[in-house]
């Protein structure tokens, strides 16, 4: 039992730490696009797309953010079959509500740079990153594979609603919606005014093809099985497929030299989904050797702190077509975390990650204006303070 004075001291405690939490995110409603359904850019099981939208206001009313989410893929039809009824399938799965927080806030204290602009999250339902678009359903399983078809339908449904007199635009996303800021970003270009200023931010969406612990290749098989079941291929560069077919096109760092298109890459070198799916995933370590480790980088052992350094490595390199041109910027950190842009303590904070002693804020919004270059990259783990290292359950 806490005694009279010990619980009116909680319970203060507890109402500042629920009024700090509602100043750094608020909700924000869901918007059905029911009329891409005729057109069949539908989620995995035939419902409509949806987004949510905050509007911009004053100066940065023509200004457009246009985030996808994330969520993994669906790389065959049991697994598509199994993603149908959730919230990555299904828009009546999803709840009606969103936080906007880090680079989708309204305030200019929490987001100095697009506060104003119209924000937009597109909630994932494809499980292709947006790039499917197979014609035929088969009665079968009634499945359709239609992603690119809804990115599409996103796109058109936002010009029609003031997009097309955009003055800025940025195609973002997190995780596979990075991965969708990649593929789909000359694409979204090429959808917007000649005049509008178009970039595109890749969130934890460079996934790397790297082999697991135990030196074999599994996301490379993942990806190609993704491209084939969903008909991914007409979204890839044409000639990066032509040069290494579509499977491996599906790979940014394969694909990210064709983009014509400014971009800024945030990432962490040791990537945590990379670690748990791409490094380690379980048909790499069935002994649950990898388990502690995955969940948090503390308990790893020397041994595996050393694979880890590989890793990042290995990720540096794959880097390496990136190229150095100014339009390009990146943050890559030295953090066990998976998307920093959309959550507050990492996007905008007093104890923010920091490169170059740069919030990611200021580096995104010092890039997209061109006040400044920004092309950083950290130091190997542990050498960074100001991590924030996920602790998974």
């Amino acid at each position: 039992m806490v005694s009279g004075g010990g619980g009116k001291w909680l319970c203060i405690i507890l109402v500042g730490l629920l009024s700090l939490l509602t100043t750094e995110g608020y909700d924000v409603g869901l918007t059905f696009l029911d009329s891409a359904v005729a057109k069949g850019a539908v989620c995995l099981d035939g419902s409509a797309p949806a987004y949510h939208i905050d509007k911009g206001f004053g100066a940065g009313i023509d200004n457009w953010l246009v985030f996808f989410e994330g969520g993994g893929w669906c790389n065959n039809v049991t697994n598509c079959l199994a993603r149908r009824d959730t919230r990555l399938g299904s828009s009546k799965e999803m709840l009606k509500v969103e936080t906007f927080s880090g680079m989708f806030h309204n305030k200019p204290k929490y987001n100095p740079d697009f506060y104003d602009w119209n924000r937009i999250k597109v909630r994932y339902c494809d499980g292709s990153s947006f790039t499917g678009d197979v014609e035929a359903v088969d009665p079968k399983t009634n499945l359709p594979f239609r992603g690119a078809r809804i990115f599409r339908a996103v796109i058109d449904d936002l010009l029609a609603k003031g997009m097309k007199n955009a003055k800025n635009a940025m195609l973002a996303g997190c995780s596979a919606g990075g991965l969708t800021s990649i593929l789909q970003c000359d694409n979204f270009r090429s959808l917007l005014p000649a005049s509008t200023k178009v970039k595109c931010l890749s969130d934890a969406g460079f996934f790397i093809n790297a082999k697991t612990v135990i030196g074999t290749s599994h996301i490379e098989g993942f990806y190609a099985d993704v491209v084939k079941t969903h008909g991914s291929a007409k979204v890839l560069s044409p000639e990066c497929v032509a040069k290494l077919g579509p499977g491996l096109c599906f790979f940014p760092q394969n694909m990210v030299q064709y983009i014509k298109t400014p971009i800024f890459l945030i990432n962490a070198a040791y990537d945590s989904w990379q670690v748990k799916n791409i490094l380690a995933p379980g048909v790499a370590d069935r002994k649950g050797t990898w388990r502690e480790c995955k969940l948090d980088i503390t308990k790893c052992s020397s041994a595996q702190l050393n694979i880890l350094q590989g890793y990042r490595l290995e990720f540096l390199k794959a880097l390496t077509g990136f190229g150095n041109s100014p339009s390009r910027g990146m943050f890559i950190n030295s953090c066990y975390s998976h998307c920093q842009t959309g959550i507050q303590e990492t996007w905008l904070r007093d104890d923010s990650p920091l490169l170059g002693n740069t919030t990611i804020a200021k580096a995104v919004g010092d890039w997209y204006y061109e006040r400044n270059a920004f092309k950083k990259i950290d130091c190997p783990y542990p050498c960074d303070k100001t991590c924030h290292n996920r602790v998974f359950d």
